[in-house]
């Protein structure tokens, strides 16, 4: 064998053994991490966590282990097991989190957010309060928030038909575990019952609530209509959701991953917009086509206005409950929406 042939032969096993070692490496540093939501199969948060997943799958060696409501318990459960650093991630709504944050009830003030599509997506885009003060509020907690998003506006579903604040009076509607929401409920004169999303449907079947809220798709998705069918569109407000990771875990994480989980996250936030865009109406159509016994009441503005006439005693209880640094965060949340529905 000559030198040059030897050497031919050296440099590729050298080669062959430095692929081997990067891959061997690779697989060393590939991990499964765990991300828990708070919705079924198909929802929104569902489809989000698909679109994280896929974008992380591809663009690295990581495995994306996703759990759906109920797999892993309620959503206070699944916060409690991304705290302790069980799951990485998790998907869980203002609604539950403002137990946790104060802050994050703001979403619950009636009125305040806008009601069509295009500018409450600018507004989650462009706002300082959502990309740059939340993010402080939840590193506080050992949270890493990653993205807030829109699912879709909020419809009360009722036991029978409602189309002004005195047709609540003495209603008995379920509302998740935030005080903020409650207020909001007590304001429209209605009477907030906390219960977990487990209990809503057989509560609503045996009459101990007369409704609830929830966007379209979930009430469809649900099935609540079935049980709850008169549905009454205030145009009180979106529900808002957010992905979070474990801070200990982020933190740890390499400069890459850390870059690459930012991207996951802005990946499946331009696609969820796309999902949602329509997904109401679609959700609506199947209700009504699923049962006769639903009524749809869409108020009218001047019917709006007597809902939201109560709405500043919701906004001064939101101060009370979070101080200077709710009154800061308001004040940005009424700037960005300014600026929004300016452009």
């Amino acid at each position: 064998m000559n030198k040059s042939t030897m050497l031919r032969k050296i440099t590729g096993a050298t080669t062959l053994t430095l692929a081997a070692a990067i891959a061997a490496t690779s697989v060393a540093n590939a991990a499964t991490w765990r991300y828990a939501h708070e919705e079924y199969d198909g929802d929104v948060q569902d489809v989000y966590a698909e679109f994280f997943k896929e974008y992380v799958e591809e663009n690295s060696d990581h495995q994306i282990q996703i759990f759906e409501f109920g797999q892993l318990g309620e959503s206070d459960d699944i916060m409690e097991q991304t705290q302790n650093g069980i799951l990485q991630f998790v998907n869980q709504s203002p609604g539950f989190t403002g137990s946790l944050i104060p802050e994050a009830q703001i979403f619950f003030i009636p009125y305040l957010m806008p009601t069509d599509m295009d500018t409450v997506v600018e507004f989650f885009r462009e706002s300082d309060a959502i990309n740059d003060m939340f993010p402080e509020l939840y590193a506080e907690k050992g949270l890493e928030l990653l993205r807030m998003y829109p699912e879709g506006e909020m419809v009360i579903t009722l036991d029978e038909k409602a189309s002004t604040p005195e047709d609540l009076q003495n209603k008995k509607i379920r509302v998740m575990t935030n005080p903020l929401l409650s207020a909001t409920y007590e304001a429209f004169g209605a009477t907030p019952t906390p219960l977990p999303w487990g209990e809503v449907y057989g509560a609503l079947q045996t009459n101990m609530i007369d409704g609830q809220e929830n966007p379209i798709f979930w009430i469809e998705s649900g099935g609540l209509y079935e049980v709850s069918p008169n549905l009454l569109f205030t145009g009180h407000g979106w529900f808002t959701t957010a992905i979070m990771a474990n801070q200990d875990f982020y933190n740890d994480l390499s400069e890459e991953d850390q870059e690459l989980v930012q991207e996951a996250a802005d990946y499946a936030f331009d696609k969820i917009i796309g999902h949602i865009d329509g997904l109401a109406d679609e959700s609506l159509e199947k209700i009504t086509e699923a049962s006769d016994e639903v009524t749809v009441t869409k108020l009218n503005e001047e019917q709006i206005q007597a809902f939201r006439d109560r709405a500043p005693q919701v906004e001064e209880r939101f101060i009370e409950m979070t101080g200077e640094r709710g009154e800061e965060l308001l004040n940005q949340f009424k700037e960005d929406l300014k600026a929004v529905q300016g452009n």
